[in-house]
């Protein structure tokens, strides 16, 4: 299966925004924020043509079953994406085309998580973002694995993150979560 890069399609924000507010209400008090990241998130940006929200709970428990069932009342199922403190919810069509992720992370560390400073950063810095839609382009064009795309991607992600923490006076972490 190959992977699919997509240019910027203007529709990618209401898609979200949507998204959002379907979320909110199936599961009302749930999230404290819910945000478009990713490469969708970012105007003008090529990416694979999948919305990625990221919303954030005080604590995973809150998920309850009851909730849960109320978020995969729109297609939404959770799958073990091996990532601490996260839990993700992919959505596909019909037709079992993927279209959707939601990942759904803890409160205490919002403010600083790298997957909305990645989006800031290359909302900010558009050479930013065309060096790292040519990554993108280059291991799509030569990969069907996605964890192998997904890992091809880690060095300029790293360095961009790094940026932005820096930038903001943050420490610099790992953008790889195990």
């Amino acid at each position: 299966m190959s992977i699919e890069i997509s240019e910027y399609d203007p529709r990618w924000p209401a898609r979200a925004a949507l998204a959002v507010e379907e979320l909110r209400a199936v599961a009302p008090g749930l999230f404290a924020e819910i945000e478009h990241v990713g490469s969708t998130s970012v105007p003008g940006l090529a990416a694979k043509p999948v919305i990625d929200l990221m919303a954030c709970v005080e604590r995973l428990d809150d998920v309850t079953p009851e909730r849960e069932a109320a978020i995969a009342s729109l297609g939404y199922r959770r799958e073990d994406a091996g990532m601490p403190d996260r839990i993700f919810f992919p959505r596909d069509d019909a037709a079992g085309v993927r279209t959707h992720h939601l990942h759904v992370v803890l409160l205490d560390g919002w403010p600083t998580r790298n997957q909305r400073l990645l989006r800031d950063h290359l909302r900010a810095h558009p050479e930013a973002a065309g060096e790292y839609a040519a990554l993108k382009r280059g291991l799509a064009a030569g990969e069907s694995d996605g964890m192998a795309y997904t890992r091809g991607k880690t060095a300029l992600i790293q360095r961009l993150v790094d940026r932005e923490r820096a930038a903001r006076g943050l420490p610099l972490v790992s953008v790889w979560e195990e």
